[in-house]
């Protein structure tokens, strides 16, 4: 498939994932499968419940992710990967992988330029 740049749909993804929490979260949901709203707190260090809530909300206004509300006392709350947010795994292991090849790649550079400072 030939890509046009002027119709490029890049943007329209990035929109989705692009977060300092969403790709953890999606991770951590696609690799363990579904979880409480508490466990994925645990799962993404850093994030307050208050950033948690709005990019699961999010998440699930784009059908990423699924959330279910069990009737009972206390309240429990699950969430997992939609059939289609699962369509996702490719991609975010893809720059998973692109960005651990990155940083690897970086750090040889500026090991080679402490090296040059030697010379």
């Amino acid at each position: 498939m030939k890509m046009q740049p002027k119709l490029c749909r890049v943007e329209d993804a990035l929109g989705i994932l692009v977060g300092k929490w969403k790709p953890i979260i999606l991770l951590t949901l696609l690799q363990d499968g579904t979880k409480r709203f508490s466990d994925l707190k645990r799962s993404v260090p850093g994030i307050t419940q208050k950033m948690l809530t709005n990019q699961l909300r999010e998440l699930e206004e784009e059908d990423i992710i699924t959330r279910k509300v069990y009737p009972q006392v206390p309240p429990k709350v699950e969430y997992s990967m939609t059939e289609y947010g699962r369509s996702l795994e490719p991609i975010l292991v893809a720059m998973h992988e692109w960005g651990t090849a990155h940083t690897l790649h970086k750090m040889q550079k500026v090991k080679g330029k402490g090296m040059e400072n030697l010379n």
